[in-house]
């Protein structure tokens, strides 16, 4: 790949194969082979991405978003995690889905996109979710158009100075939506077997953020007024904790309060958004947060011999 292009950053730099390679690096900071911070079942997605058995999910590292808030600010900006050949990647899943998992749950990938193209080669036997921060490239989607059966996007932001000043994406919004929307061109309505997992299908999920009700308003507003019912679901989420920097800004360093969760959620019900979910506050629970301490990502033998 000559120039990187993947996101709405549009870097167009020479991205080096390796991170401990020659050559330049983007937004992401990060080379084209994938570094991964965790694979195991993971039990806290929504229900119909967790099941009874765990979604696989593969917690890449790096980010091209950037977020002050971020609750995997360790793997997202410190980039913390093993840098792995696509063959192990394709490795990877197939262990997990040994394991039990019910898809494949790919956390974070977009700057890894060829990487992940390249590992879904061959076809899995269980869905494969994308699960990103929403900051993508139609083009991007497209060219991943036969490979993911599942999008779980968020939607974070309807407000471009809330993007600019959290994320440094005051284009969120535009590039957001233009995304899902082409998500949704891609699997048609969602279907969700009879297993009660979703087998293919977008799910937009949206981190309400403290002080910041316009905000989650404007995303609410546009999915009602942009989706019908059964098109795609909805995740309404309050497990915000602040992590990253957050401290560094005062008006989110703190949980959202049960006052705001309710408005969010009856303004969500007068919408008629009916299709998703809808969070407990335990969900806030630092508990949640993985460890990303690396496993699953090497080979048994090979993390036994460094042991």
């Amino acid at each position: 790949m000559s120039i990187c292009n993947i996101c709405p950053r549009g870097c167009r730099v020479p991205r080096r194969e390796s991170i401990h390679g020659q050559g330049a690096v983007g937004y992401c900071r990060t080379g084209m082979l994938p570094i991964v911070s965790r694979a195991a079942l993971h039990h806290w997605e929504e229900p119909c991405i967790s099941g009874t058995r765990g979604a696989g999910t593969v917690f890449f590292a790096g980010c091209n978003l950037s977020c002050v808030y971020c609750q995997n600010y360790e793997i997202s900006e410190l980039r913390r995690g093993i840098e792995i050949s696509v063959e192990r990647l394709a490795e990877i899943y197939r262990e997990l889905i040994a394991r039990g998992a019910h898809n494949i749950d790919l956390v974070t990938p977009t700057h890894f996109t060829h990487a992940v193209f390249q590992s879904l080669r061959e076809p899995l036997p269980v869905p494969v979710v994308y699960n990103c921060g929403g900051y993508e490239s139609v083009h991007t989607v497209a060219f991943l158009r036969k490979k993911i059966q599942c999008w779980l996007p968020d939607l974070k932001y309807s407000d471009a100075v809330a993007a600019e000043r959290y994320s440094s994406a005051s284009d969120y919004f535009e590039k957001a939506v233009s995304a899902i929307e082409q998500m949704f061109r891609q699997t048609g309505p969602y279907e969700i077997g009879a297993d009660g997992i979703l087998k293919k299908g977008v799910l937009i999920r949206h981190l309400i953020l403290p002080g910041q009700m316009k905000n989650t308003k404007g995303v609410l507003e546009y999915v009602a007024e942009t989706f019908r019912k059964g098109d795609v679901l909805f995740s309404l989420m309050r497990q915000y904790t602040p992590h990253g920097r957050a401290e560094e800004f005062p008006e989110i360093n703190r949980q959202i309060t049960d006052e705001e969760y309710e408005e969010a959620e009856a303004y969500m019900e007068a919408l008629g958004i009916e299709d998703g979910y809808v969070q407990q506050k335990e969900s806030s629970d630092q508990s949640f947060i993985p460890v990303f301490d690396g496993t699953g990502v090497e080979r048994a033998a090979e993390s036994n011999t460094k042991k």
